[in-house]
């Protein structure tokens, strides 16, 4: 077989914090991405103390969790749910164990990508190699995990089935969403070979990134007779590279052991029923599309991002919603995609599109104009209103100046001028583009199109 017939199996591990307003086991806030002073969210608790015991399980936690292993469609543990101790030394983990839970849902499936498990644990802290310094405000925090089957095939399908899945837990607004707070393992494996481990990911572009050179370097190796070795890999986000970290990493590794100050969870019935589910991705497009009426290739593309659905939202119940769908779904998302950001990296929000698309609803300037406004104001935050006010960026509708402006186009565009005497209809469209390019963009495209045909019929 051809290495590059080879079959490749992926598997991810993905820790998310989740919104609480205390620690998993102690009192301390977990707003840890909003302080700059190190170590001040923090107590004996968090900190592993000798002596200090841990508080009963943060109970919104446990709900986060439940909600989300339901949301991926889990069977649900009830009874015996131990915390076990995951033994390792790392400066980041003062007590030498992290707290994880055993298995709260099995058996779940997103889209096409089983769900093997999902879990609660707790998060370390924060240790910078570059100066062997350790914060311990994340420490302790609750995080949730997701283990998937190796379903996946390619750099592709785990982008894919990452976004799907961030999407789906940012409907639960339970997630802390700030960047760089995702956490990825990755397990891949080429057909024959080890499986490896690709740890602390940071990013849905790091992990499509990671596995990509992961799967070369796995087949220039077998190519030149090496042999892939179950190892445990680190990803360098700068260079794009995974390095070495452990050999043959495994479970046993860690000497799990149930830890004798936390009695097992058992879920009661009246706790699970209470826990209402949100609305989802597919249950949104549905109540967009017959709400507002809108296309449905329209709606599909709102959902995939609950801000953007939300951006729509804000804006549909104040001006058209076809109008409003047409925008995001085009020029909004053109423009953030070419900038590689979010909608809450940049600077637009519903009151500025309202702004911008009032100004155009209303005529009061061109399409044009229109989509250099959004390409500015959506770095700067400026009010387009003032834009066009104080850079005259109006629609022009005056036909003497616009008779004026085609004068001079039809005179220094004799070629294309013939061409439409010939019957190249064609030629109309470069000379309006020669107008709309003399007017930057502010003319009245319907008149110049009707005194363009005066002049040349």
């Amino acid at each position: 077989m051809h290495n590059k017939d080879l079959k490749v199996k992926i598997g991810l591990e993905i820790h998310v914090p989740l919104k609480t307003e205390q620690k998993l086991f102690c009192d301390c806030p977990t707003n840890y991405y909003e302080v700059d002073q190190p170590n001040v969210n923090t107590c004996p608790v968090c900190t592993g103390m000798p002596g200090a015991k841990p508080f009963p399980m943060n109970d919104n936690a446990l709900e986060s969790a439940l909600m989300i292993s339901k949301l991926l469609n889990c069977e649900t543990k009830t009874t015996h749910i131990f915390v076990k101790r995951k033994h390792y030394n790392y400066p980041d983990l003062p007590s030498g164990y992290q707290r994880t839970s055993e298995p709260i849902g099995v058996n779940g499936k997103l889209s096409e990508v089983g769900i093997w498990e999902v879990h609660l644990e707790e998060d370390p802290g924060r240790y910078d190699l570059s100066t062997g310094k350790v914060d311990y405000n994340r420490s302790g925090v609750p995080l949730v995990e997701i283990v998937t089957a190796p379903d996946m095939k390619s750099p592709e399908d785990v982008r894919n089935f990452m976004r799907e899945l961030m999407n789906l837990l940012r409907y639960t607004e339970r997630i802390i969403d700030v960047g760089g707070i995702i956490r990825v393992d990755v397990n891949i494996s080429l057909e024959g070979g080890a499986r490896v481990e690709i740890k602390n990911i940071n990013s849905v572009r790091g992990a499509y990134k990671a596995i990509k050179y992961e799967i070369i370097r796995q087949k220039n190796l077998r190519k030149r007779g090496g042999i892939v070795r179950q190892e445990t890999r680190g990803f360098n986000e700068k260079s794009m590279i995974t390095t070495p970290l452990r050999i043959k990493e495994t479970a046993e590794d860690y000497r799990y052991i149930p830890d004798p100050d936390i009695p097992p969870i058992v879920f009661e019935k009246s706790f699970i029923e209470r826990i209402k589910l949100p609305e989802t991705p597919q249950n949104r497009r549905e109540r967009i599309s017959k709400k507002y009426k809108i296309p449905e290739k329209y709606s599909k593309i709102l959902v995939r991002d609950k801000a953007i659905a939300d951006l729509f939202e804000e804006i549909a119940d104040k001006i058209d919603p076809d109008l409003t769908a047409n925008w995001i779904c085009r020029e909004v998302l053109r423009q953030l995609n070419y900038r590689g950001i979010e909608l809450k990296e940049s600077k637009l929000n519903s009151k500025i599109l309202i702004e911008l698309l009032n100004l155009v609803k209303g005529d009061r300037i061109t399409e044009a104009i229109g989509k250099k406004l959004l390409e500015r104001v959506i770095d700067t935050g400026e009010s387009p209103q003032k834009i066009v006010k104080t850079e005259g960026l109006g629609r022009v509708h005056a036909v003497d100046e616009l008779s004026d402006v085609i004068d001079k186009v039809i005179e220094e565009n004799e070629t294309a001028v013939q061409d439409y005497g010939s019957g190249k209809k064609e030629a109309l469209n470069f000379l309006m583009g020669k107008v709309m390019e003399k007017m930057q963009g502010r003319a009245d495209t319907n008149i110049v199109i009707e005194l363009l045909r005066k002049r040349l019929d």
